[in-house]
């Protein structure tokens, strides 16, 4: 389907941008929207279609130039603004025949050559096929912690096995003693072509590792270049975390490649319920059960909050389920200053045995203090008439 969208809309640059500031967004957009990252999602794959051409007509001088001019007519086959031929010509460079994946193949060369050789290489990956050092990848560990912990932080021990560098090879998985050869699969250039999604790009050789030559593997890590270890580490968990928050351990993830930096370590926390009170955002909700003359005569009454007990007072003629709010005894909120707020739910707690005396006051109660409290509820709209 061909794209109708504005180009520059489509990328959400103004008219007049610079090529940088066009550059910029479709990498931010090509990161969002590639197949990647979005599996089986027909939606995105097309989206990453359109930015594509759009990024094609509009990073190019000549075809920004006619688009400005022209618009899309400028790219269609039959259209010629200047003379024969002119559409025909602009159709294939233009993505007049719709965005293909393999105009890609071998981002060194081809058709769009080094217009998308960084960037690809930036957006995927293939940067690795130089060599170079590569940072570690990210790694995520879960801890279940107590609503006390959330509330108030503290530090956790956590038992983790994880990929350390080799401390015999420092990481390049060769045997320290080796004479390296020239590595026969790359033929010494430390690069290979192979398949990378819709792409084809010169990737890293994963014999040598880009490095162009081999070595016999390391006695101590077999060549892999990193070994188990299970470390004890102490996790500072600060107040106010809740479900899927994440404290990032710096360096504490996968190792680097060729001597990279390592990857960091999230631990994802989990909290766990509590037994009197419910969590709701940084607001804590709990229930507490009040007496009918305490409801209809008003009273002081103590409540459990994260800072202790506090008085609270009751006034008269209290309704069963009515909230009280207590400023500030909620959850602290996480990377700032100030708290939630706790809500304070009263129960009245009606008496399930009475001796003949209470039931007297009770019946002069009622004799004294007429009411209907059903008096307000409507049974109109019903056809049918029975006893419960």
């Amino acid at each position: 389907m061909p794209v109708t969208q504005d180009y520059y809309e489509l990328l959400g640059v103004p008219r007049g941008s610079d090529i940088k500031d066009i550059k910029k967004a479709y990498r931010k957009l090509a990161r969002k929207y590639h197949p990647d990252v979005n599996p089986g999602d027909k939606d995105a794959e097309r989206k990453f279609k359109e930015i594509g051409e759009a990024y094609d007509v509009l990073s190019d001088a000549k075809k920004r130039e006619m688009y400005d001019r022209f618009g899309r007519a400028a790219f269609e086959q039959g259209y010629q603004p200047g003379g024969a031929g002119a559409g025909a010509g602009a159709t294939r460079g233009g993505f007049g025949g719709g965005f293909n994946p393999e105009d890609f193949q071998d981002a060194g060369g081809g058709q769009y050559g080094g217009q998308y050789q960084d960037i690809f290489e930036d957006l995927f990956g293939a940067r690795e096929a130089r060599g170079g050092p590569m940072r570690g990848q990210d790694s995520t560990s879960t801890m279940e912690v107590s609503l006390e912990d959330a509330l108030f932080g503290t530090t956790a021990q956590l038992s983790l096995k994880r990929e350390v560098y080799c401390p015999v090879c420092g990481g390049s998985g060769d045997d320290p003693g080796s004479n390296p050869t020239t590595c026969p699969e790359c033929k010494g250039t430390g690069k290979v072509k192979g398949a990378r999604s819709i792409f084809t790009m010169t990737q890293q050789c994963p014999r040598c590792k880009g490095a162009g030559k081999i070595s016999d593997p390391c006695r101590n890590c077999g060549g892999r270049g990193h070994i188990s270890k299970t470390e004890q580490l102490s996790v500072k968990i600060p107040p106010g975390v809740d479900n899927g928050s994440k404290v990032r351990l710096a360096g504490m993830g996968g190792p680097g490649v060729a001597g990279g930096p390592p990857g960091d370590l999230y631990i994802i926390t989990r909290v766990r319920p509590h037994t009197f009170f419910e969590r709701r955002g940084d607001n804590l909700y709990c229930e507490i059960p009040i007496t009918i003359s305490e409801a209809a005569l008003g009273a002081k009454i103590d409540v459990p909050t994260k800072d202790g007990i506090v008085t609270m007072t009751i006034p008269a003629g209290t309704q069963c389920a009515q909230e009280f709010r207590l400023r500030g005894k909620g959850v602290p909120h996480l990377g700032g200053t100030g708290a939630g707020d706790q809500y304070v739910r009263v129960k009245i707690a009606v008496p399930v045995s009475l001796p003949e005396q209470a039931k007297q006051l009770l019946k002069d109660l009622d004799r004294l203090v007429p009411q209907d409290p059903r008096a307000g509820i409507s049974f109109r709209g019903f056809r049918r008439r029975g006893t419960a």
